[in-house]
């Protein structure tokens, strides 16, 4: 992973957590967990998938 992916999944992660302490309901904070989770699994697959057939960036 590149460090602007990097940076991009940090950023996004600080304001999943951000939402997440600002959801009062239980009921909305377990939709946020199981969206996240979601996504994560998603991400862990793609890499496979999508491979570049150019070969690694220089």
């Amino acid at each position: 992973m590149d460090d602007e992916n990097i940076a991009l999944n940090s950023v996004l992660g600080l304001e999943l957590n951000r939402v997440f302490f600002a959801v009062l309901e239980t009921a909305n904070k377990q939709k946020i967990i199981e969206f996240a989770r979601e996504i994560l699994q998603s991400e862990r697959t793609k890499p496979a998938e999508s491979a570049s057939p150019e070969g690694p960036a220089s």
